[in-house]
């Protein structure tokens, strides 16, 4: 079975616009821009879902027995999935962590 460069080339592109939509929702929680960090993280999340179900088919069409041929770009998309994965996660975080933050500073200063 080959695997046309395409694929992966969108695997690639799909997990890169999954962690920048993460970077993007840190960078508006630190702004306090809750809404936008929402929206950036479910723009992530859904560029994320793209890239799983292309990686999925993939796995399908392997069947665990070796009918995918693994490449360098193949090993590179797998990477930047996995990077983006675990920015995302990250970002998730970080962005309740701002929120918190920004909460109880807030009620500091009304105190």
């Amino acid at each position: 079975m080959e695997i046309d460069e395409e694929t992966i080339i969108n695997l690639i592109l799909c997990a890169g616009e999954s962690k920048s939509c993460a970077m993007e929702a840190i960078r508006a929680a630190r702004n306090s821009q809750w809404q936008q960090a929402e929206d950036f993280l479910q723009q992530s999340g859904a560029a994320a879902s793209q890239c799983h179900n292309m990686q999925t088919r993939l796995i399908g069409e392997d069947e665990g027995a070796g009918r995918v041929p693994v490449s360098l770009i193949m090993v590179h998309a797998q990477d930047h999935i996995m990077n983006a994965m675990l920015c995302r996660e990250m970002a998730e975080e970080i962005v309740a962590l701002y929120q918190k933050f920004y909460s109880l500073n807030s009620q500091r200063k009304d105190a």
